[in-house]
């Protein structure tokens, strides 16, 4: 089976327009498809949690590599047979109903190895996932996240204790290159360090623009995020020290002291906060974005302290 060639089917279909609100852009590229299940080493046997499946396109890719069925060369192959034993597993969230209705009616009953269910990733417990599907173990995650919430999650699940093995994601280009930042590049963000705290990226595949339909108006990029045994830096407080890089990068113009004391997710006067600054040896004017893991991890332990 095509799976690209089934998306365009069941678009046609159904009649279906990608809906803004959840920022959807069907992948319709049977070559990126191969990229992204390649870079997220889903193999026979595997449990796989699928972020936003849309249509179904890389959701049918990952039911035959977990089943061990999936081969690039052989696209256009025969539909699976239902009877056939299931083995690996793969969940898919999908927020948008009308599309957990088509997959539910036009994908699930080719795959045993497929469950769908509706729902938001960022509502959804991860951890309680793993216990129910994996044992316990950490799993793989892959997605084609839509570019507007794309942050949020992976901030999400970086900053929480999920067990998580990998991430693979398609996001938009320009979030690819933040996530491969280091402290004081032009494109170091939040997600940067949080990327550095957590995993090792890799940068599988530019994915230009006509890959999708509807045609989105930027670049994207396939990555892979392996996550780490152990953080990358020990703090005391890891959800204070999130807070303090997040302040510092949503007010990147301010020195960090400013940012700190003007965070509406922080309660910490300008005072404790300069203090706690010039304690691990930073200069009162410093800006947040100068700053590595290393030293928001001694800001934080600092501001804890005090």
């Amino acid at each position: 089976m095509n799976p690209v060639e089934e998306t365009y089917r069941l678009i046609k279909k159904y009649d279906i327009h990608a809906r803004k609100r959840f920022g959807q852009n069907f992948l319709t590229d049977s070559h990126v498809l191969e990229k992204i299940t390649r870079a997220s080493g889903v193999g026979e046997g595997d449990f796989v949690l699928e972020i936003g499946p849309g249509l179904g396109t890389l959701t049918r890719a990952l039911c035959e590599k977990v089943s061990g069925t999936w081969d690039a060369s052989d696209v256009g192959a025969e539909d699976p047979s239902p009877q056939k034993e299931a083995r690996g597993h793969v969940l898919a969230v999908e927020i948008d109903y009308d599309l957990v209705d088509i997959l539910e009616k036009e994908v699930m009953p080719l795959y045993p190895q497929l469950e769908v269910i509706e729902g938001d990733i960022l509502k959804t417990d991860i951890t309680e996932i793993s216990k129910k599907y994996n044992n316990g173990k950490p799993i793989k995650i892959v997605a084609n996240l839509p570019y507007y919430i794309t942050t949020p999650i992976i901030m999400e699940l970086l900053e929480g204790a999920a067990p998580v093995e990998s991430i693979t994601v398609m996001v938009q280009k320009e979030v690819a290159d933040r996530m491969m930042a280091a402290p004081g590049d032009r494109d170091c963000g939040a997600v940067s360090l949080a990327v550095a705290y957590r995993a090792v990226p890799y940068l599988a595949a530019n994915v230009p623009q006509n890959c999708f339909k509807p045609r989105p108006n930027v670049s994207s990029a396939v990555i892979r995020l392996d996550i780490l045994d152990e953080p990358l830096v020990h703090t005391e407080d890891e959800k204070l020290m999130f807070k303090l890089i997040r302040a510092a990068f949503s007010q990147r113009r301010k020195t960090l002291v400013n940012a700190i004391a003007g965070s509406a997710e922080l309660d910490i006067s300008k005072d404790a906060a300069l203090l706690a600054i010039q304690k691990v040896g930073l200069s009162p004017t410093v800006r947040g974005e100068k700053l590595d893991l290393k030293a928001y991890a001694k800001l934080a332990d600092a501001l804890r302290k005090s």
